[in-house]
């Protein structure tokens, strides 16, 4: 049976009041390109999870799909329980479901352990109510032991109760592909959308790809090197790869992109207009 093409975007909440008004202009920028949904990331522990309760109902208010995320890490049944009882009382029906980044200062991640037992609970607690969508890492997770593993678990979160998942940000198409082979040969059928991260400066994308385990291809990263400080280049190198990646995923049968904004708009607005999503968003695949 056909899908729809979904297009979407990832913010996070700010911790100053001057970022929050920044958030907010920027948003308007990115509702004018019309997501499917604006998802809302939690934070390192849960430590901007108020933040990420407030934007999500004004995302919600202002008549848009909001996804707040909701993770494993230091947190138990009874808040998870409140939380969602709060979401589902504003409306939102979509929540990501993520084990979480477990920071430095935390010495046990809660009653969850692993995002399995978050979304077997919120399906038990609130049935069909929310659409749940989990993490995937095309390129393995960084903790995992193998491959094999790692999809494994994939399939484990799948079986509790899954809807859709967004994968981490790459670069090698190749690596989306074979892991959507892989878990169709593993009988997992939901939907894979992309998670794409525009290109805009160097130094910030290898910090974060060597966080979570991103490979940025060697061609990749020779050029935006070569290119030291001038960021008109990097912006402009990062612009053409990135559509061509999200050109070559949507040919090759992606049911969708996913923005990881970063709260700017530029990068994100201009990929949109280059691909365009606008005539793309809700057509069948």
């Amino acid at each position: 049976m056909a899908s729809q093409k979904s297009f979407s975007i990832e913010v996070f909440p700010p911790k100053t009041p001057e970022a929050i008004r920044e958030l907010r202009n920027t948003r308007a920028e990115l509702a004018e390109l019309s997501p499917k949904y604006f998802s809302i990331t939690f934070g390192a522990g849960g430590s901007t999870q108020q933040g990420t309760h407030d934007i999500a109902l004004e995302i919600q208010n202002e008549g848009y799909e909001a996804a707040p995320h909701i993770t494993c890490i230091g947190s138990t049944r009874e808040k998870v329980r409140e939380r969602l009882d709060e979401y589902r009382a504003c409306g939102i029906r979509h929540i990501v479901a993520l084990r979480g980044d477990l920071p430095s200062s935390y010495g046990v991640l809660g009653e969850f352990h692993y995002a399995s037992e978050l979304v077997e609970f919120i399906r038990k607690e609130t049935g069909d109510w929310f659409r749940i969508d989990v993490a995937a890492y095309p390129e393995m997770h960084p903790q995992a032991k193998s491959m094999t593993d790692d999809i494994r678990h994939f399939v484990e979160k799948v079986k509790a109760g899954s809807d859709v998942a967004i994968t981490q940000y790459f670069y090698n198409p190749s690596a989306y592909f074979r892991f959507v082979d892989s878990i169709r040969d593993a009988g997992v059928s939901i939907p894979v959308i992309a998670g794409i991260m525009p290109i805009t400066n160097y130094t910030q994308l290898a910090r974060f790809s060597d966080m979570c385990g991103a490979e940025i291809p060697r061609w990749i990263r020779l050029r935006l090197e070569s290119y030291g400080n001038d960021l008109a280049s990097i912006r402009a190198f990062g612009l053409d790869v990135v559509t061509e990646l999200c050109e070559q995923l949507l040919d090759g049968g992606a049911p969708g992109l996913h923005f990881y904004s970063l709260n700017r708009a530029a990068a994100t607005k201009e990929i949109w207009k280059r691909l365009g999503l606008h005539e793309k968003q809700g057509q069948s695949v």
